[in-house]
C-alpha cells in the first residue's frame, strides 16, 4: 500500500501519530500559541507593481500601510518564472532542480509522495484552506490539494482553465460546482469575487482554531479582465493608457482593495496579533507595460524569463506585535524556504532533505529565535521552454539561473556560455562580468553539475482548449 493511501484511511488526528519520524526534523523553535498563517500569493504582478515597491500610477494604500505595520522584503524570489513549478517549489520547499513539477503545461500533478506545506500544518493541527489557482494536478490525479493536505480547495485545479474570469464552473474538492450565470456565453459571475468570497468565509469559520489559508489569486493574469461596476476599474478606465494596461492597474487596485478588508476582518475578529499574514506575487510580471507602469521596475526581463525580471518579487509579511513595523529587509530567500519557515511559526514537523531554510530568525528577530539567520550558498532556478504543437519540451530550451550572493549567473541555453551580474552594482543585469571573474564562473559551474536530478516524464498534458474549460 503507498504512504498516501494508507493516510487516506486516518483521520487528521491520527495522521499526526502515523508518519515516520524518520521523515521529519522537528524545528527547535518553541512552538508559539496559535499562530494563524495567510499566504496570498496573486498571479504576475510585477515587482514594482506596488507603491511601496516604486510604483508611481497604480495606488495600492492598504499594501503599502501593510508593509509599513510590518516588513518589506527587496530581494525575494519566486521558485520559477512560470505559475505551476513556482507553485511546486512552494508547496515541496524543494527548488527547481528537485521538485516535481517542472513544466508549465497545467496538467502535470504532485506525485503521490510529495509532501507539501499543508501537509506538515495539518500534521500539527491546523485547518488548511486553498483559494484561487492550484496548477499542481487536475481533477482524477495524484495532485489534486486535497489528497495534500488541504482539508478544502475553492477555484481552480487546472491553470488553463484559470485564464477564464467567467468560467462555467468551478472546483470544491473536486466536485464541480457549476456558474449558471456564466453558462452560454453569459458573463454575470465574476470568479474572483467568488474565491474572495470563499476566503474570507473560511477567516471567519477557523478564527477560533489554528488555520492556514493558502490564497492563490489570479488577477492580475491575463485575460485581463475586471467587471465594469467594480470601483477599481472606474479609477483607471480613462486614463490614457493602452487597455491591457488600464485593466491590470485596475486589478492590482481591486486586489490592494481585498487586502484591506482581510485585514481589517483580522482586527474586526480580535485575532490580528496571532495571525501573520504573507502577500507576494507567483513571479515577474505578464508584460512589462514600460511607458506607462513600469511593471518590473530597474529589473531585467519579465515572466518566462530567468532574469531578475521573471523571478524577483514583493513580498511584504505583517504580523502585529511580533514583527517589527516598518522594516525592510535585503536578506535573500524564495519559495523553497516558505515550507521551512511555515513548519517553524507552527511548531510542526518538516520534512527533511528539502532545500529551503527557515527565514524565520529575520521574520521574528535572531535574539527572539536564540540563533543567527542561515543564508543560502546557493539560490537555483530552471525553466524549460515547452513546444505545445509538439507536445513537448523545445531541444536546447532549459534556461538557467543562480544567485550566489551578490552574484547572479544565467545559461540562457544550454551550450551558451555563462553570464554572470554583480546584482550589488548591476541590478538591471546590463554588464555580462563573466570574463573578469573567472574564479566565481568556476565556482557556479561546478554547482550546476550537481544541483538538479532528472526530470521525471512528464504526464502527457491537454491542450489548451480556447481560454478556458468550458
Amino acid at each position: 500500500m503507498k504512504r498516501r493511501d494508507f493516510l487516506r484511511m486516518m483521520t487528521g488526528a491520527a495522521m499526526a501519530t502515523v508518519l515516520p519520524e524518520s521523515v521529519f526534523s522537528v524545528s527547535g523553535m518553541r512552538k508559539r500559541k496559535h499562530t494563524n498563517i495567510i499566504f496570498i500569493m496573486v498571479d504576475d504582478l510585477g515587482y514594482a507593481d506596488l507603491g511601496c515597491y516604486g510604483q508611481k500610477h497604480i495606488k495600492t494604500p492598504n499594501l503599502d500601510r501593510m508593509a509599513a505595520e510590518g516588513m518589506r522584503f527587496t530581494d525575494v524570489y519566486s521558485g520559477c518564472t512560470v505559475c505551476a513549478p513556482a507553485r511546486s517549489v512552494l508547496m515541496t520547499g524543494y527548488h527547481m532542480g528537485h521538485t516535481s513539477v517542472r513544466g508549465n503545461t497545467g496538467g502535470i500533478p504532485l506525485r503521490d509522495e510529495d509532501v507539501t506545506v499543508a501537509e506538515a500544518l495539518q500534521r500539527a493541527g491546523y485547518v488548511c484552506g486553498g483559494f484561487g489557482k492550484w496548477g499542481l494536478g487536475d481533477v482524477r490525479t495524484p495532485g489534486v490539494p486535497e489528497e495534500h493536505g488541504f482539508d478544502t480547495f475553492f477555484g481552480y485545479y487546472h491553470q488553463v482553465h484559470a485564464h477564464d474570469y467567467y468560467p462555467s464552473y468551478l472546483w470544491r474538492n473536486s466536485k464541480k460546482l457549476p456558474l449558471p450565470g456564466n453558462a452560454d456565453g453569459k458573463r454575470q459571475s465574476y470568479s474572483h469575487y467568488l474565491i474572495f468570497e470563499e476566503t474570507m468565509k473560511f477567516i471567519r469559520e477557523n478564527r477560533g482554531r489554528p488555520f492556514f489559508c493558502y490564497a492563490p489569486w489570479t488577477p492580475p493574469h491575463g485575460e485581463y479582465e475586471i467587471p465594469s461596476e467594480d470601483p477599481a476599474w472606474q479609477m483607471y478606465k480613462d486614463k490614457p493608457w493602452p487597455r491591457d494596461a488600464k485593466v491590470v492597474a485596475a486589478m492590482a487596485a481591486m486586489i490592494d482593495r481585498q487586502v484591506g478588508e482581510m485585514l481589517a476582518l483580522l482586527e474586526e475578529l480580535k485575532i490580528a496579533d496571532r495571525t501573520v499574514v504573507f502577500f507576494c506575487s507567483d513571479n515577474g510580471a505578464g508584460r512589462r507595460f514600460e511607458g506607462v507602469l513600469n511593471s518590473c521596475g530597474p529589473l531585467r526581463g519579465f515572466k518566462r524569463s530567468l532574469y531578475e525580471g521573471g523571478i524577483r518579487v514583493p513580498m511584504i509579511v505583517r504580523w502585529p506585535g511580533t514583527i517589527k513595523a516598518g522594516a525592510v529587509s535585503d536578506h535573500v530567500w524564495y519559495f523553497a524556504d516558505v515550507m521551512p519557515t511555515f513548519a517553524e511559526l507552527a511548531g510542526a514537523a518538516c520534512p527533511k532533505g528539502i532545500d529551503g531554510i527557515s527565514v524565520t530568525p529575520t521574520l521574528l528577530g535572531e535574539d527572539a529565535v536564540a540563533r543567527k539567520q542561515p543564508k543560502h550558498e546557493f539560490l537555483y532556478w530552471e525553466w524549460a521552454r515547452y513546444n505545445w504543437s509538439k507536445r513537448q519540451n523545445v531541444p536546447d530550451g532549459l534556461t538557467r539561473a543562480v544567485r550566489m550572493g551578490k552574484w547572479k549567473a544565467v545559461l540562457p541555453k544550454a551550450e551558451t556560455p555563462l553570464e554572470l551580474y554583480d546584482l550589488s552594482k548591476d541590478i538591471g543585469e546590463k554588464n555580462n562580468v563573466a570574463a573578469q571573474h573567472p574564479d566565481i564562473v568556476g565556482k557556479i559551474e561546478a554547482y550546476l553539475r550537481t544541483c538538479r536530478t532528472a526530470a521525471r516524464p512528464q504526464v502527457e498534458p491537454e491542450k489548451p482548449r480556447g481560454r478556458g474549460y468550458r
